[in-house]
């Protein structure tokens, strides 16, 4: 009988920039990962462990990015001025501004996506105040450093047959940041639609896919 697919959420206490996110996932699945299994963890969980955010009162918000997020829409994370000026300190100004207009030209001529893709690895990662889970939901948290480094040492660290670090939210998007070598990561990814991270306060940033082997072989 073929082992059944099944994702198991893993409630933690609160993390922070004093843990270590490997440690801590290692603590709190001990016993419940198998060779098989993907280990699969929140990006936004990752980078707080790595001191990626910032406070909005800490920020010194510029008239160039008070202008550059008006064009954002409303339900986006660089649609306020803390939000954009947190991508402008890490990607720069200018780079920002260039690419939120080429993103603007080119959706004239039909071509989207160019804002994310010439905006800097963290036009797409950064989420805005709420847009993690308590007490971080004050904060604006980057996206995590080197995920694909992590997502190996967790693998590696765990012993399962892979790890991912993930994007998803209740909007049924669900989006690959970091994966080890092995893994098939927009598949992976589609098993975590439904959001089992949880955004607000179920405190579940971890993820175990059971058996997801046997799936990624059936399925490729």
């Amino acid at each position: 009988m073929a082992e059944e697919l099944e994702l198991i959420p893993v409630p933690t206490r609160i993390l922070t920039d004093k843990d270590d996110i490997i440690e801590a996932i290692e603590h709190y699945t001990e016993g419940k990962i198998g060779p098989d299994d993907l280990v699969c963890s929140a990006e936004s969980v990752v980078a707080i462990t790595q001191g990626r955010y910032v406070r909005p009162e800490d920020l010194e918000i510029s008239c160039l990015a008070q202008l550059c997020c008006r064009f954002i829409p409303d339900y986006g994370s660089l649609a306020s001025p803390h939000g954009m000026q947190s991508l402008m300190n890490v990607e720069g100004k200018w780079r920002v501004a260039f690419a939120l207009f080429a993103g603007f030209v080119g959706k004239i001529f039909g071509q989207s996506g160019l804002f994310y893709k010439w905006g800097g690895e963290q036009t797409a990662m950064i989420d805005d105040v709420t847009g993690t889970m308590p007490p971080f939901d004050k904060c604006i948290v980057y996206g995590p450093g080197d995920p694909y480094g992590m997502a190996q040492k967790m693998k590696d660290r765990l012993g399962c047959f892979g790890a991912m670090i993930a994007d998803v939210n209740d909007l049924k998007r669900s989006r690959v940041v970091g994966v080890s070598s092995n893994v098939k990561g927009e598949l992976a990814a589609q098993l975590l639609i439904d959001n089992p991270f949880g955004n607000a306060s179920q405190k579940t940033p971890i993820c175990i896919i059971k058996n997801y082997r046997q799936y990624q072989e059936k399925n490729s």
